[in-house]
């Protein structure tokens, strides 16, 4: 039985004389947390970008829960059960941790705009509904103390984990991360590695996740596909995508370029 819920076959995207992806297959299994690393270039955030529909495929196919994912529109997304983090973080700065949730919860609401002009039971229903759902996320997330606090002024790793949690009010099937790491220190990052694994545990999301903390990906990845240039050079577990000889040139250069940094290394040691 097919597992897969998101499944990418042979995605090629070219722009202009460029192919920025080649050929790219691959599965993400419910439940799991899946891994796209890779150098600088090598076209993961691209991927990413063709499941959130901001870029269209040159070909190939995507299927996302049964449906074909490449054919709808990027507005659409969404309401589908597909959610996203940004390498940049994308909040509305002058506007309170709070307000910021609720607008992640827009999606979920199914009143029409009479009901709520006159402010039905209905309505107050699903406001009371989409309070708790996010309240449930600020308990999950630790965002208690910063509830009411402006984004502006918040320091940059409590921002990554607001906007972590913009994306889970959506209620999403599948988590997609852009480097949650990003700009993060040791502490930091391994409280998202905790995030990353109660999201999984206790939410039962799907993660599709771009990094390039090695530590962070074995810590929480199931599965781990190396790309470069485009192209697909390994899937596995993390520690199999690590000891891959095509993934080690890649990140560090030919066998003959290792050995060479091995023994300047060892010569410096001396």
């Amino acid at each position: 039985m097919n597992d897969a819920l998101l499944a990418a076959r042979d995605l090629r995207v070219r722009f202009g004389g460029v192919l920025a992806v080649n050929n790219v297959s691959f599965d993400v299994r419910r439940g799991e947390v899946f891994t796209l690393i890779g150098p600088n270039g090598a076209g993961k955030t691209t991927v990413f970008n063709l499941i959130s529909r901001i870029y269209d495929l040159t070909s190939g196919s995507l299927e996302f829960d049964g449906q074909v994912l490449h054919k709808v529109p990027p507005h659409q997304v969404a309401s589908l059960g597909i959610a996203r983090t940004f390498q940049n973080i994308e909040l509305f700065e002058h506007a309170t941790v709070l307000q910021n949730l609720l607008i992640g919860r827009h999606i979920c609401r199914r009143t029409g705009i009479w009901k709520e002009l006159i402010f039905s039971r209905g309505v107050r229903q699903a406001e009371r509904d989409t309070r708790r759902k996010v309240e449930e996320v600020i308990d999950l997330l630790e965002l208690q103390h910063y509830r009411d606090a402006l984004v502006a002024g918040l320091p940059y790793g409590v921002r990554k984990v607001v906007e972590l949690a913009r994306a889970l009010c959506t209620e999403p099937k599948l988590l997609l991360l852009d480097e949650p790491s990003s700009g993060l220190n040791v502490e930091e990052t391994e409280d998202m590695a905790f995030w990353i694994q109660d999201i999984r545990r206790d939410l039962g999301v799907t993660i599709l996740m771009v990094e390039h903390d090695m530590a962070l990906v074995s810590k929480v990845s199931d599965r781990v596909l190396a790309m470069n240039q485009g192209e697909v050079l390994a899937v596995g577990s993390p520690a199999e995508v690590q000891r891959d000889q095509g993934v080690v040139e890649a990140y560090l250069g030919s066998v003959d370029d290792v050995a060479s940094l091995r023994r300047e290394n060892h010569g410096e040691a001396a």
